[in-house]
């Protein structure tokens, strides 16, 4: 794999010493210090505030110093796997998550409020629902939506993000009616009269995406809706300020397509790009990089190509990951595949061949099997020890497949704040293989590196709650998801919230973990996550998050 190469924004202008009760570099001797000097944007010295003091002489350096007193330094969190433009449209829709609606009337009367306070027409879009934790265990249908309005268009998005419901308006104004076939990977659903219920997932949701939307065919779900620019540059701002706020530093974008690319270029020109961002094209777009001879990761520190993503098979909180023999919850939903076997092998080997990275959405052993299936055959052709091939979720994989994950470098990007927040429902949509989803217990055992992200909005990006949960494995509701060996310690859940997540981006050399010549990226925290309870890590606060040397977010009291 082509690693980035360092490129010094220098936006550091004043040298700096920062001392705190402790740093935790995540380097590999896992080694802790109390002072670090940096310069420069980039780490000079660690250790003690006198070992700090001694090298910045040495260098000539007249340092300011800022001393955190007891909080803890932790390298800033990357988060290889989330959606910012999607997570910032987001932030505009009403809220309908478990914390805001636990039943469907209590998600029409917030929808309601908010169709009220709207211009005319306006259309009315909330987020986060999973039915599995409604009162009533189901989607609610069009003609609920049809309580908010029936004049526009009001959809509520899943929060897996692969789909939700929308009201009658909405399907007649686009000539859906039940004699409607459904499209190429994705569904119209229907009850057992026949008739619309206002579910729909993945392709589906074009109605909703339009023209401009993510026309793609088999190659991945279309979820992202259309805005001006100018607000898609407003929504940008306010999910970077949702990172910062996590600690995050670092993301991986894994659903680029024309749209993101024009508005992350437009951000990086105006100056407003705070975070650093690794962009992964859409599969659709493979050819046109490859003409364009995108065969390696070029950029900046700040804005950077890493890859290619892919789609295998739809989600499970959507039931729209491939099981073949259906779903425990409903067996005549069966969920789909977005490529036959041999066209997507053909896909990867094309990718691989050029020295790309690829990073495919996959959930179900079913899926597991066909991109590490593909990625062996493409290894075979051309050997390479360290391409990275990435299996985004890579929810329930055998233990045989972790096996080959392991032998061919296939890194597995998991999101335990998804069994937070449904593990559950997984449980009930399949069965008890379910509780093994996300085993990141069994990774480590067999020698497979763990990264955690966050898949933002599908869960929000705060990383010290995803480590807990990779620690603890308890949900939402207090359910402990499978045995034990499933779990992992603290120190490799931050591990792999931080160092992982850039070896994931390929960009260790310079982020992921505090050490000399790296870029001065860090998160000051309230306590020590490798020292509290498990159970407290995520009451853990973020004090501060510094990029380059420079803070960048500061919470209040801080």
């Amino acid at each position: 794999m082509r690693k980035l190469s360092a490129f010094d924004r220098s936006a550091q202008t004043t040298p700096r010493i920062v001392t705190a009760r402790v740093i935790r570099t995540v380097d590999a001797d896992g080694s802790t210090a109390t002072a670090m000097l940096a310069d420069r944007g980039r780490i000079l010295a660690l250790g003690t505030p006198a070992e700090c003091e001694a090298a910045a002489e040495a260098a000539g350096l007249r340092p300011e110093h800022v001393d955190l007193a007891d909080a803890v330094v932790v390298p800033g969190f990357i988060d290889p796997h989330a959606h910012p433009l999607m997570y910032g449209q987001m932030m505009t829709w009403v809220d309908c998550g478990p914390a805001k609606a636990k039943s469907i009337p209590e998600i029409v009367a917030l929808l309601k409020q908010a169709a009220a306070t709207l211009p005319a027409g306006r259309p009315v879009r909330g987020y986060g629902y999973e039915q599995r934790n409604l009162a009533e265990k189901r989607h609610p249908t069009r003609f609920e939506l049809d309580e908010v309005a029936t004049d526009r268009e009001v959809y509520l998005m899943n929060a897996s993000g692969h789909g939700g419901v929308v009201n009658s308006y909405t399907l007649a104004s686009n000539g859906v009616d039940r004699d409607t076939p459904n499209p190429d990977g994705g569904e119209f659903f229907r009850d057992a009269d026949g008739e619309l219920t206002g579910e729909l997932s993945d392709a589906a949701c074009n109605i909703l995406t339009g023209v401009h939307g993510v026309k793609i065919g088999h190659h991945g779900p279309n979820f992202h809706l259309a805005d001006e620019p100018e607000e898609h540059l407003r929504q940008l701002d306010a999910a970077t300020q949702r990172f910062l706020a996590g600690g995050v530093t670092t993301v991986g974008d894994c659903q680029v397509t024309r749209r993101e690319f024009d508005m992350y270029l437009r951000l990086a020109e105006a100056g407003r790009l705070d975070l650093r961002v690794s962009m992964y094209l859409l599969s659709h777009l493979l050819d046109e990089a490859l003409e364009m001879g995108l065969v390696g990761q070029f950029g900046n520190a700040q804005l950077s190509f890493a890859g290619i993503k892919f789609y295998a098979d739809g989600t499970l909180g959507g039931w729209t990951a491939y099981f073949p023999d259906g779903y425990v919850g409903d067996p005549c939903r069966t969920g789909q595949l977005y490529h036959e076997p041999a066209e997507y092998a053909e896909l990867i080997s094309k990718a691989h061949a050029a020295g790309l990275q690829t990073a495919t959405h996959a959930q179900s052993p079913t899926a597991i099997e066909m991109v590490v299936s593909a990625i062996e055959a493409a290894l075979a052709e051309r050997p390479d020890p360290d391409a990275r091939h990435r299996i985004e979720h890579c929810g329930l994989p055998t233990p045989e497949q972790i096996r080959r994950m392991a032998a061919s470098g296939i890194r597995p990007v998991n999101q335990t704040q998804h069994y937070f927040n449904w593990g559950e429902g997984v449980e009930e949509a399949i069965g008890t293989p379910g509780e093994r989803f996300n085993p990141l217990g069994e990774f480590l055992a067999a020698g497979v590196p763990v990264t955690i992200s966050s898949d933002a909005p599908v869960a929000e990006p705060i990383p010290l709650e995803a480590i807990q949960t990779a620690v603890t494995r308890v949900t939402r509701r207090g359910h402990k998801l499978g045995p034990d060996g499933l779990r992992i310690s603290a120190e490799a859940a931050l591990r792999g919230h931080t160092y992982e997540g850039a070896v994931s981006l390929g960009r260790e050399d310079d982020l992921g973990s505090l050490e000399v010549g790296k870029c001065a990226d860090f998160a000051v925290l309230s306590d020590d996550p490798l020292s509290v309870d498990p159970e407290e890590i995520s009451s853990i606060r973020v004090l501060q998050t510094w990029i380059d040397g420079e803070r960048r977010f500061s919470a209040e009291g801080s």
